[in-house]
């Protein structure tokens, strides 16, 4: 009782220092981040406002769980889900051996484009990740391919799942942001294709440039009858991408739909291929349980935390602080970005979205900045997130499944120039909004 009335009357300056503190202090304690927030949000609603504020808290959790738009978050998990416990990955790997042919670099190709397929088929990085690292990263190692090389192809492209739409990321972005997601995915089309871009010209330079770094595959031609075997293996996920992405583009399904279209299709496929069987859709269900009940907690508590904090007055002083850095919009909108990147080398995306997007959307809107614009920004910020030591996730997913003498160290490593390369993309973002209908 005596913390929570020495919180009555507390200059809002000082509350946001405690605010955060007690919030850094619990997570160093490994506490999970929901259950951190929801904590922080009860004690200073207690302590500012009284009990009479807890239902202004709960009313807040249930208009971001309510919605109907969320639903489209399961749905995309429970692909990823089913795609990770089936073939379908596995074949469309070996499809896209007709992609990188005979190139120095081609299986790195061969991986990316693999991941942007993925990544349209579903939006989520973290399978994405493991199965590459299952599937490509063994294959680039026996062909001699330089080691950070691979490493870095396999996450950096994996992780195209947060720009590639249906990104979750946009879509939980969108929610918090009460900006379009149709039009989130649409703006994030270019900017996701330019990134894989990226990657592969760097692969392609690495095997040109430096000897034995991605060697081309040698043997004799492919004969015609394996071509046409391989490229069944494009059919079934080239039609379920083509049903998500095109019922959501034609303006025939809304996302939520377009999700369900998604499960179907995937559920068909591994149907037609006679792995559907109890034990996988029981799998996939569990793993989606697992992720999105994370992602609804942290949302919870997110919630509740900007909620209380925007009834102390702390997002107008917020505001104000961070408009106040400079008269140049600009800048302004690089500190933003400086503070994403920062709380991303520490946060998971979905606390970042939901804590600071509820901030920083109005003062883009204010800017004169378009918020879809700026959505496609955050994905390509988070990209950066994924990827940053001390706490990138994409190192962690590859790291349980990689071999044991490749060590965290030597992955984070390896991400350094694809980081810069995520880094070059936000800056071409930020100079050509454009390219995203900025």
């Amino acid at each position: 009782m005596e913390l929570f009335g020495s919180l009555q009357g507390m200059p809002i300056e000082t509350a946001t220092l405690w605010m955060f503190g007690m919030l850094l202090v619990l997570l160093v304690t490994g506490i999970p981040l929901a259950f951190v927030t929801l904590l922080v949000a009860l004690i200073f609603a207690l302590g500012f406002f009284g009990p009479m504020a807890v239902p202004l808290i709960t009313s807040r959790v249930y208009s971001f769980v309510s919605s109907f738009v969320f639903v489209s978050v399961p749905m995309f998990v429970l692909m990823a889900a089913i795609l990770d416990r089936s073939g379908i990955a596995r074949d469309l790997f070996d499809a896209m051996r007709l992609v990188g042919g005979r190139l120095k670099g081609g299986v790195g190709i061969q991986t990316i484009v693999v991941a942007v397929i993925l990544a349209a088929m579903s939006g989520i990085i973290g399978g994405e990740i493991v199965l590459l690292g299952l599937i490509a990263l063994p294959q680039m190692l026996r062909l001699g391919y330089d080691r950070d090389l691979a490493i870095g192809v396999v996450c950096a492209g994996g992780a195209l799942g947060t720009m590639v739409p249906p990104s979750i990321v946009l879509i939980i972005y969108g929610l918090s942001a009460n900006v379009s997601i149709g039009d989130l995915f649409l703006s994030a089309f270019i900017p996701g294709l330019m990134l894989a871009s990226f990657y592969a010209i760097y692969v392609v330079a690495r095997g040109y440039l430096t000897p034995g770094a991605a060697p081309a595959i040698e043997g004799p031609p492919m004969p015609n009858a394996d071509k046409i075997r391989l490229m069944k293996g494009l059919i079934l996920p080239i039609l379920v991408v083509i049903a998500v992405m095109g019922s959501i583009y034609g303006g025939i399904a809304s996302v939520t739909e377009a999700s369900a279209v998604g499960v179907m299709g995937v559920l068909i496929s591994t149907l037609v291929r006679g792995e559907l069987t109890f034990d996988l859709v029981r799998g996939a269900c569990m793993r989606t349980l697992q992720t999105v009940g994370m992602i609804v907690w942290i949302g919870i508590g997110a919630s509740a935390l900007v909620g209380v904090f925007n009834l102390m007055g702390g997002i107008d002083f917020v505001t104000a602080l961070i408009t106040g850095i400079s008269d140049n919009r600009t800048v302004v909108l690089l500190f933003m970005m400086a503070i994403l990147f920062v709380l991303g080398m520490f946060l998971d995306w979905v606390g970042i979205a939901l804590l600071t997007m509820p901030i920083f959307v109005p003062i883009v809107r204010e800017l004169g900045y378009d918020p879809v614009w700026f959505g496609v920004v955050f994905a390509m910020n988070m990209q950066v997130s994924f990827l940053s030591p001390p706490f990138g996730p994409a190192a962690f997913y590859l790291k349980s499944v990689a071999p044991p003498d490749i060590s965290l160290g030597i992955i984070f490593r390896a991400l350094l120039p694809f980081i810069a390369m995520q880094v070059l993309a936000l800056a071409i973002l930020i100079i050509f909004p454009g390219l995203a209908g900025g």
